[in-house]
Formats: structure tokens, C-alpha cells, sequence
């Protein structure tokens, strides 16, 4: 008896802008980062690349971002949830010069024609030199 795998899901169509919230192409800010091209170099950029890999659908670099001792099996990306703003309340540490940071943010989203936010303040350590997230708590 043959064993199917599944089919991975198509990520979503590309941006032009960066879902991110900076003022970039996603191609030349956190489109650069989801192919492999550089790494994040601040906790913030991470969070930001996360975010965009939420919204455009890429589970790999979700899963290739997370620390590995909190990683789950799977991203648990919900096709009908839609991404749409991004904000950063706060950071700390996080920086090149770091090895740990937090990142506030309220991540907006529509699902099923209604409007939500999910609020976390999310934790960053560098894992064999690159930035990974840890873990998060979420609440308002």
C-alpha cells in the first residue's frame, strides 16, 4: 500500500507591498528574508518577516524561523483568516548587539467578513546566530 503525503497548500499571490507595514516592495524587505537571500538582523525584522510570512501564506520559513525547542509540527495556517496591518507597539533590546528581545504588536486581521487583532508581546533569542522566535503571550 502506497502512502500519500499531502499536497503543500499554494502560498498566497504575491504582494507588491510589503505586508510588513514598511514602506518597501515585499520583493527587495521581507520577501529577501522568506527566500533565504539574508537573515534578520533585529528581533523587530523578524517579527515583521513573520508577520508577512503569515500573510502571504509561507509555513516553511514560519517553521524555519522558530526556535526549535518550542517549534511546532505545523504553522496552522487557516486559509480563510486574511492578515491586513500590522502594528508595533513596543521592543526591547533585540538589536544586533543582542542576544534576546521582545516585540509588542497587534497583528489585524478579517475572517469570514469580520474584522479582529491579536495582540502578543513576543520573545527572540539567537539560535546558532540567527534571529528565531521563542515564544509569545497574547492578550489585550
Amino acid at each position: 500500500m502506497s502512502r500519500r503525503t499531502p499536497r503543500p497548500r499554494p502560498a498566497r499571490p504575491t504582494p507588491a507591498s510589503c505586508p510588513c507595514g514598511l514602506p518597501a516592495a515585499y520583493a527587495d524587505c521581507c520577501g529577501r528574508l522568506h527566500r533565504g537571500q539574508t537573515r534578520a538582523t533585529t528581533a523587530e525584522q523578524l517579527m515583521r518577516s513573520r508577520y508577512s510570512a503569515f500573510a502571504v501564506g509561507d509555513e516553511a520559513y514560519l517553521l524555519r524561523s522558530w526556535h526549535p525547542t518550542t517549534r511546532p509540527p505545523g504553522a496552522g495556517l487557516d486559509p480563510g483568516l486574511r492578515w491586513v496591518r500590522l502594528e508595533i507597539l513596543g521592543t526591547t533590546e533585540g538589536s544586533a548587539f543582542h542576544t534576546t528581545g521582545t516585540v509588542e504588536f497587534r497583528a489585524h486581521y478579517t475572517q469570514g467578513g469580520r474584522a479582529g487583532s491579536l495582540h502578543e508581546n513576543s520573545r527572540f533569542v539567537r539560535h546558532d546566530g540567527a534571529w528565531v522566535y521563542l515564544d509569545g503571550v497574547t492578550g489585550d
